[in-house]
């Protein structure tokens, strides 16, 4: 899980502002949440990548979890790409397990969680075809069930297109693969980066076959970026994942 930016477009580079991960909704932060649901779902182990105001968000982890199930690692190099702040998760990465990737300003119903947790695909994507057209989603395109572009702002012809909303599912193989990529790119200077660009060399290869991508439209779910992102989880999202029946 990467909870190591500054989250600019929300904090507008103001330094006192908090981490995105430690964010509240109905008094639990995102990250109490994020462990709670990945518990519940069967995950053992959480690797969380941390940079900015890292003392805060240890603390916070010292409050909610004493059994040891998360593991921080520390980006010294936080205000770099987001694909630097993964790389420091080669370990885990190439651990030989599978791997849930998850960025942490993410407030969702589990069921999202327990679709990829269940998974037996190298690649698991979420795509969700109700999103507000712009320059931020991630959108990942598809023609029948082959990945043709996963990006901000593509420019392909395609059969059915969503917003991503930033969680993953990597076999033990894939994730190895995608760990290489990363470091390639690290190494050739690419650390500007964000980390979708190495999951788009990994998803856009031609001869790979076991890669789901899984519509979850109607699920709840919002990326926190902006201001208004903050409202929208408090009025919609949270009564709409309390709402919420599969």
């Amino acid at each position: 899980m990467l909870a190591a930016g500054i989250g600019s477009r929300l904090s507008k580079n103001d330094k006192n502002h908090p981490p995105k991960c430690l964010l509240t909704f109905n008094g639990k932060s995102l990250l109490a949440r994020h462990i709670e649901t990945l518990k519940s779902c069967g995950i053992t182990k959480l690797t969380l990548i941390i940079g900015y105001r890292a003392g805060e968000i240890e603390a916070e982890i010292s409050k909610i979890d004493n059994s040891g199930f998360v593991e921080t690692i520390i980006n010294p190099k936080y205000l770099q790409g987001s694909i630097v702040s993964l790389s420091y998760a080669k370990k885990t990465m190439q651990s030989g397990a599978d791997i849930l990737f998850m960025d942490a300003d993410v407030l969702y119903h589990s069921d999202l969680i327990q679709r990829l947790a269940s998974s037996i695909k190298d690649c698991h994507i979420l795509y969700d075809r109700n999103y507000e057209p712009g320059d931020d989603p991630v959108l990942l395109c598809l023609n029948g069930n082959r990945i043709v572009e996963f990006k901000k702002e593509p420019n392909v012809t395609c059969d059915h297109i969503g917003e991503w909303p930033g969680f993953v599912k990597w076999s033990p193989k894939a994730a190895m693969e995608l760990s290489n990529i990363i470091q390639r790119r690290i190494s050739s200077g690419q650390t500007k980066q964000p980390c979708e660009d190495a999951f788009r060399e990994y998803m856009l290869k031609s001869e790979l076959q076991n890669i789901y991508c899984d519509d979850i439209t109607g699920i709840p779910w919002i990326e926190i970026d902006f201001p208004d992102d903050i409202n929208r989880a408090h009025n919609v999202v949270l009564p709409a994942i309390k709402n919420y029946t599969r």
